[in-house]
């Protein structure tokens, strides 16, 4: 029974063995389980109960299943044994299936399997020869292959093709004179025709029948302007162009030839006839070609015209572009200007026009030349008539070449914005419109008609408004045609300096009228956009426009006093609109006594006070005399004892404006004022031509026109002169000299002081200061460069006034780190706080002062705060130089902060608080790690070898327990060698400072047993089982402490990089004996290390087994050793130390 159940097919489908199924619901269980035993305790209890009860109602579903398939598993093998015997039957029912198949097509095939008669003669053959004599040829052909041809045959039968074409083509081919220029080679002959296309073609054969037919052609065409989507017309047809190309070439050279005798190509009898020569004619297939290539090449270029002008409508002129090609596309009809059609009115307005619906048509079209003896040169015709006569002698040609060309018109609208142009002269100002092959840029063509069409029309707008019926515009330049880099427009000059400018859009072909004013109105602008959409209805009504719009501006700016009688009254409220529009607090009276408005001068009949924001004790006054304004900067009391507050002028400064009107004639009138002087003496202002006004605009004005520019910058430049005075104050009070520097040298170029410059600010100059004066007792002087430029700011603007002192730093590194890009507009300038702005690349700290009374003590108490982090910085780019210490590095610094690694990728940053105190302030160090350089790590480097910790043990830098101890070194004497002696402690405790970290990792790990991937903490079994703690207990001095706190390691740092391991229990420091050897009375609570002196030979043995070298010392407490040898000696040390511990 058993030997058949073997014999039995296991089917195991659908199966899985129980005990797979019982390991995967366990380790399911077991993972849901270690993960809740992690993330409970971060949880609420509420939430911790609530997550425990979903946990358990899961599982324990999952094993009710569990023993449910269990119970289940105790018939699996009577289930197994009934899979097998069903699959054993299942595989018995194939097999007769399978048998009834093959028993069923033998009968179906043997019933035409018939012998056929005897092959008498072929047995004969094969008896007496041994090989088959009459076999088909077809039957050869499909089972012999064809010997292929060699290279010799290849290039011998080429070279053959190559002698018959060249016969055919020199003595009876007519070729059209445009395909003279051709080559022969590898077996075709290679015709190129300039700027159309390249084709080659080869011989069917020697025969005189055998016709030519197609290879290859490139168009030799080139797009220009915008490239995207040509791919899609390669130069190169392919796919199923070029297939169309060579059939249809194909099909024009062997349009005459007979067909082949063949039954393949025999003729079908529903196709017409094939056309036949007609007698005294000679087949030219080569001139059909031409043709045929000629028309596809210009047709290739018309179709990527197209799709240039499609393109552009797609970019944004669809509304206004329209696209049509006509005559079986051989016509390309663009216009352009296109006009919605206006709605259907009974009656038009009186005043408009009926406007065509485009302002004109670009056609480019593909025709033939109607004279055909101009199309070739006389040459190229006597060529082509001695061809004629040596080949085919009185025959003539089946064909002619087709002479084709583009022809390009423009076709300008009439009636186009009312303007009526020539259109013929506008033709001929386009000059030749041509399709160049080397350069298919539609867009060019359509911007070059478009430009002349704008021109045009706004020359004839011109012509116009100078001869119109109002001679309001007739003068010479009022009305100006300003063409600017193809871009052309019509300034009209209204009146002052007001001048309208009307444009045409190069896309819309819509009207365009803008203001340029300097005194232009709130809400100017959309009234001009609304009076262009009404002329864009009516553009006959420009005129009237633009005499409404003089008339209008006159009312709103006050020109009518270039009219009329100067009256003061009119001048001054002319002043005083401008100053409030400026924004300036305008007194046309203050309370002064006759005896102080005399100070004025006799000459003055009226006076307009403009207080200065920033400054309210201060004016600029405007005087008013017979012929001119006169300007004055004065300084004002208000008297305490009068009744009602009188005010006397205390300092009065006159500002001499040379030539404002009138002494340079028409020259004159719309010019703008700049500083050129700032001496103590009154100052000069000269004049500087406006660049938005051209000279044929400039004319004379009222003397009394006062500028709003002009009135802009002498306010500025009282503000200006007072900031100055203020600051020159506290100089003098500090006895500070002080000097003028060059007023093109201004504010350097900060971004984050750019929101604070003025233009007139480059022609007011800087105040100068030498370092060895203002930053004299101050500290860190010395790293400041000669000069100190102080600047006052924002004196321009109604904003509160400000300086900035720029110092130049030297032999100070550029700030690197993130910390130093952070918060900038710029890489190259960083901003630590509010007043403090450093430009890394030029070296300058800017000081900004909010005060102007106080901006000397601001700066000093500034530079107090900065000036130690700048020390800290030069001395640590020095040192790897000066101390040769190439593992020493800057990384950060920000004028507040300074980050530096001092060993490999040991880092401390330092910053430092209360500078101002009378302590000198303290400093703060914090410790950590970076990325090692890879030029560090070098056998020299001072950088201790890399202990690989396990994967939870973080890169820390072991320095930051000691901190507390180490910032103190830096308060101890000056600050330069304090903080060499701080890198000098900390390279040479690292060593130290490391391998204690490795003892206390070293000691983590012990405690720590691998499990499932994750660590398990072992549970404590006594009090007694040692362990390593480590702890700083001064500069220099680290102790290692066991875990029983009875026994202690000392660490200390001595002269010469030498380092101490000593026993805890023995003091350095006591006096009572000579001899350290004796346990101190202060340290009873440690107890020696049980045979410490054996310990520390066999460790010292054990070190110079490794390095026979190595300088080690013993001692009676202890060991000394070199620093570059403490790692051994301290791991070996510890390791017996420990041991010896344990084993108690």
């Amino acid at each position: 029974m058993e030997e058949l159940e073997n014999e039995l097919p296991v089917v195991l489908d659908g199966q899985v063995p129980l005990g797979d199924l019982l390991s995967r619901v366990a380790q399911a269980i077991y993972a849901e389980l270690s993960e809740l035993a992690e993330t409970l305790p971060n949880m609420s209890d509420g939430a911790r109960k609530r997550t425990l009860a979903d946990w358990v109602v899961k599982t324990k579903k999952q094993v009710v299943k569990l023993y449910a398939i269990t119970k289940w598993a105790r018939d699996a093998e009577t289930v197994q044994k009934c899979m097998n015997i069903t699959a054993f039957l299942m595989n018995q029912n194939q097999q007769f299936e399978d048998v009834m198949k093959g028993l069923t097509y033998a009968k179906e095939s043997l019933d035409p399997a018939r012998l056929r008669n005897h092959d008498l003669l072929t047995s004969l053959d094969v008896l007496t020869t041994g090989t088959y004599q009459r076999l088909p040829s077809g039957i050869k052909k499909s089972i012999i292959s064809i010997t292929p041809l060699t290279d010799a045959q290849v290039v011998s039968t080429l070279s053959d093709m190559e002698d018959a074409i060249r016969y055919r083509l020199r003595m009876s081919e007519i070729i059209p004179v445009e395909m003279f220029q051709h080559r022969i080679a590898n077996g075709r002959v290679h015709f190129s025709v300039p700027k159309l296309f390249e084709t080659a073609i080869c011989l069917r054969g020697a025969e005189k029948n055998d016709g030519w037919f197609f290879v290859s052609v490139k168009f030799l065409i080139t797009v220009g302007g915008d490239l995207t989507g040509m791919q899609e017309f390669p130069s190169e047809p392919t796919g199923v162009l070029r297939r169309h190309i060579a059939d249809e070439a194909d099909l024009r050279m062997t349009c005459y030839l007979p067909l082949p005798d063949n039954p393949a190509f025999a003729p079908n009898p529903e196709d017409p006839p094939r056309p036949q020569l007609s007698e005294g004619t000679v087949d030219a297939p080569l001139v059909r070609l031409f043709n045929f290539l000629q028309m596809m090449s210009m047709s290739y270029q018309l179709e990527i015209l197209c799709y240039q002008a499609q393109r552009m409508r797609s970019l944004g002129w669809a509304d206004f572009l329209k696209v049509e090609m006509r005559d079986g596309r051989k016509t390309l009809a663009v216009s352009y200007w296109m006009r919605p059609p206006q709605p259907g009115v009974p009656v038009l307005a009186p005043n408009r026009l009926k406007l065509p619906l485009h302002g004109g048509t670009l056609t480019i079209s593909i025709v033939e030349m109607v004279n055909k003896k101009a199309a070739r040169l006389p040459i190229a015709r006597m060529l082509a008539e001695l061809q004629r006569k040596s080949k085919l002698g009185d025959m003539r040609p089946s064909d002619d070449v087709e002479s084709l060309q583009f022809d390009v018109k423009w076709e300008p609208m009439k009636g186009v914005l009312a303007a009526n142009i020539d259109a013929e002269e506008a033709i001929v100002a386009v000059k030749e419109l041509a399709v160049e092959s080397d350069n298919i840029d539609f867009e060019s063509m359509l911007r070059k008609v478009i430009e002349v069409h704008t021109q045009a029309i706004l020359r004839f707008y011109q012509v116009q408004l100078q001869r119109g019926p109002v001679r309001v515009f007739s003068p010479e330049g009022k009305v100006i045609l300003v063409s600017e880099r193809g871009y052309h427009s019509l300034r009209v000059h209204l009146c002052a300096d007001e001048v309208a400018i009307v444009s045409i859009d190069t896309r819309t072909g819509r009207l365009s009228i803008r203001d340029t004013g300097d005194l232009a109105a709130a809400g100017r602008g959309p009234r001009f956009s609304a009076i262009s959409d009404k002329l864009n209805e009516a553009p006959n009504m420009l005129f009237d426009v633009l005499i409404r719009l003089r008339f209008n501006v006159r009312n709103l700016t006050f020109v009518l006093i270039m009219l009329t009688v100067v009256y003061w009254q009119t001048i001054t409220d002319i002043v005083e609109q401008k100053a409030n529009y400026l924004g300036f607090q305008v007194f046309r009276h203050r309370n002064f006594s006759k005896e102080e408005i005399q100070k004025l001068g006799p000459a003055a009949r009226g006076m307009m006070y403009i207080q200065l924001a920033n400054f309210p004790t201060h004016y600029l006054v405007l005087v008013l005399t017979d012929e001119e304004f006169r300007y004055a900067l004065i300084s004002t009391k208000m008297l305490s004892d009068t009744m009602f507050g009188n005010m006397i002028m205390e300092d009065i400064g006159w500002l001499d404006v040379r030539r404002i009107r009138g002494d340079r004639g028409a020259d004159a009138g719309m010019d703008e004022v700049m500083i050129s002087s700032m001496s103590h003496e009154p100052l000069v202002l000269q004049k500087r031509k406006r660049d938005d006004i051209p000279a044929e605009l400039s004319r004379n004005e009222d003397s009394f026109n006062l500028e709003t520019q002009v009135l802009r910058e002498l306010y500025a430049y009282c503000c200006a002169r007072v900031a100055y005075t203020r600051v020159e104050r506290q100089f003098k009070l500090r006895g500070i000299p002080y000097t003028h520097v060059n007023p093109t040298i201004t504010l350097p170029q900060i971004s984050e002081l750019g929101h604070i410059q003025s233009s007139l600010a480059r022609s007011v100059p800087a105040l100068c200061v030498q370092s060895s004066d203002i930053l004299s007792g101050a500290p860190a002087a010395e790293a400041a460069m000669p000069n100190i430029r102080v600047i006052p700011l924002n004196w321009w603007s109604d904003k509160k006034a400000q300086v900035v002192t720029c110092v130049k730093l030297k032999y100070v590194q550029q700030p690197v780190g993130k910390r130093a890009a952070a918060g900038s507009s710029s890489k190259n300038i960083i901003r630590p706080s509010k007043r403090i702005i450093y430009d890394a690349a030029e070296a300058v700290v800017s000081f900004l002062s909010e005060e102007v009374d106080t901006c000397v003590d601001e700066f000093l108490e500034e530079w107090a705060r900065v000036s130690k982090m700048v020390v800290i910085a030069r001395e640590v780019a020095r040192m790897a130089k000066g101390k040769k210490w190439p593992d020493v590095r800057l990384l950060s610094f920000d004028l507040q902060t300074v980050e530096f690694a001092y060993a490999s990728d040991y880092t401390v940053l330092i910053t430092c608080t209360d500078q101002l105190s009378p302590t000198g302030g303290s400093f703060e160090l914090r410790f950590s790690r970076c990325a090692p350089s890879p030029t560090l790590l070098q056998p020299s480097s001072l950088a201790p070898p890399q202990f690989r910790f396990p994967n939870h043990q973080l890169r820390t830098n072991p320095h930051e327990e000691a901190e507390p101890y180490l910032r103190h070194v830096l308060r101890h004497g000056p600050l330069s060698p304090s903080l060499e002696r701080l890198v000098e402690l900390l390279r040479n405790t690292l060593p130290i400072a490391v391998e204690l970290e490795h003892m206390r990792a070293s000691s983590r790990d012990t405690k720590q047993s691998p499990g499932r991937g994750r660590p398990r903490i072992a549970i404590k079994t006594g009090t007694s089982e040692p362990w390593v703690d480590t702890y700083v207990k001064g500069l220099g001095w680290w102790r290692v402490l066991y875990g029983d706190l009875r026994h202690a390691l000392d660490f200390r740092l001595m002269a010469g990089q030498q380092i101490a391991i000593l026993d805890a229990s023995y003091s350095l420091f006591d006096t009572s004996s000579s001899s350290i050897s004796s346990p101190s009375s202060e340290l009873l609570s440690l107890l020696p290390i049980p045979d410490f002196k054996t310990l520390v030979i066999d460790a010292i043995k054990s070190v110079r087994i490794k390095d026979e070298y190595a300088r080690v010392a013993y001692i009676d407490a202890g060991v000394v050793c070199d620093s570059s040898f403490v790692s051994g000696v301290a791991r070996a040390l510890h390791e017996r130390v420990l041991k010896k511990l344990r084993d108690r």
